[in-house]
């Protein structure tokens, strides 16, 4: 009886990998090009000031001048705030109405500070960022103990108090409905006069990437999953032996801290502190930038914040102009009120882009990517034929 032997079946290529071991392969690919562009955006973003790019409509003049760089600084700083409220809401779901009260806590705390003593900048800054994280602390404490509309009403309490505080004016401390201007005498000469926005709008950009940073890492971190995990059902995060109030917490105080710096930053750009900083309007503005942007994304936060402030800076100028004011009644009146076009704009996201707009960008690239497997997959097939 002859026993025939199968032919030995020859090696795989090197090229055709398992599948499964594609994406792993795939993925540090796709983190270092976003990384890479990142930086690139950044590099850009800070050449602004040494540029002459006039975008009409947007910017009141060239990039290089004091009115378009303060413009983008307010800009990133705005962005830098939507985002430390998208670590509060969209990473560990926590709806406050009582944020602004710490953005208020650096821009009023700060100014207090710098004209009540004769202490530098730089330890100024540090006694006041302390002084917001002991706030926070104070208020996320309490205020965690309750979930839901309860915990956002008692920061809306938190944050009407601070408000009343301030325009109450004690002892002449925060100018009441006046605010309070910057005491500069004690502020470095490179961050004061319009000579200096140049400077001012370099730290914006600084302050802007710290706080992405800084989220990012927080995002990625342990201490995230879990905030990420308890925002979706917390009673299995206690099952398991997790300590949600205590991530809740840290979320809240970093997110308060967060926001502080961003007001003592936002403090030397407008020279002075003004009490809406302290509403809890404020809040809800902050609110609707996520929303607009997309809850959960971050670039979404930061994409909102800079369009809010851009429409919100020029749709004044819009309402006022001689096209609108030649119009019809029935179109003048509803076009002259920026916070009527705003709403307009935040019910057409809240329709027609659910998801805001990182989630439209999303889903875009959801309906690349089949076709794009699609190409991948024809031109493996040719390089094995």
């Amino acid at each position: 009886m002859t026993t025939q032997t199968a032919p030995p079946t020859p090696a795989a290529p090197a090229d055709d990998a398992p599948r499964a071991d594609r994406p792993a392969r795939r993925a540090p690919s796709g983190t270092l090009v976003r990384t890479l562009a990142g930086v690139a955006l950044v590099a850009v973003l800070a050449c602004l000031p040494l540029l002459a790019i006039h975008v009409p409509g947007v910017l009141p003049g060239p990039t290089y001048t004091p009115g378009a760089l303060q413009m983008m600084a307010m800009c990133w700083l705005i962005g830098a705030l939507a985002l430390s409220y998208h670590l509060l809401f969209g990473v560990a779901g926590l709806l406050s109405f009582g944020h602004a009260l710490y953005f208020a806590a650096g821009l009023y705390g700060l100014a207090i500070v710098l004209d009540t003593t004769e202490i530098p900048l730089l330890p100024a800054a540090a006694l006041v960022l302390v002084g917001g994280i002991v706030l926070a602390h104070v208020v996320g404490a309490i205020s965690l103990r309750v979930t839901g509309i309860s915990f956002a009403m008692v920061t809306l309490a938190f944050a009407q108090a601070g408000n009343v505080l301030v325009r109450r004016n004690p002892g002449g401390a925060t100018g009441g409905e006046e605010g309070l201007a910057l005491a500069t005498r004690n502020v470095p000469d490179a961050f004061v006069g319009v000579l200096n926005t140049r400077n001012l709008y370099w730290l914006a950009l600084a302050v802007l990437v710290v706080v992405y940073l800084v989220v990012l890492w927080v995002e990625r971190s342990r201490a995230g999953h879990v905030a990420a995990a308890t925002r979706e059902n917390e009673m299995r995060v206690r099952v398991i032996g997790g300590r949600p109030y205590l991530v809740k917490l840290l979320v809240f105080v970093l997110a308060a801290t967060l926001a502080t710096v961003v007001g003592m930053a936002y403090l030397l750009l407008q020279s002075g502190a003004v009490p809406r900083a302290t509403s809890a309007d404020f809040t809800l503005t902050l609110l609707v930038m996520v929303v607009l942007g997309g809850v959960g994304s971050r670039w979404g936060a930061i994409v909102g914040g800079v369009l809010y402030t851009i429409l919100d800076q020029r749709l004044g100028t819009l309402a006022s102009s001689a096209a609108v004011a030649d119009l019809p009644a029935v179109l003048r009146v509803p076009l002259s009120e920026p916070l009527f076009l705003l709403g307009t704009l935040f019910i057409l996201v809240v329709m027609f882009l659910p998801g805001g707009i990182a989630g439209a960008a999303s889903r875009l690239a959801a309906r690349r990517r089949p076709r794009e497997d699609r190409e991948e997959a024809r031109e493996r097939l040719e390089e094995v034929a």
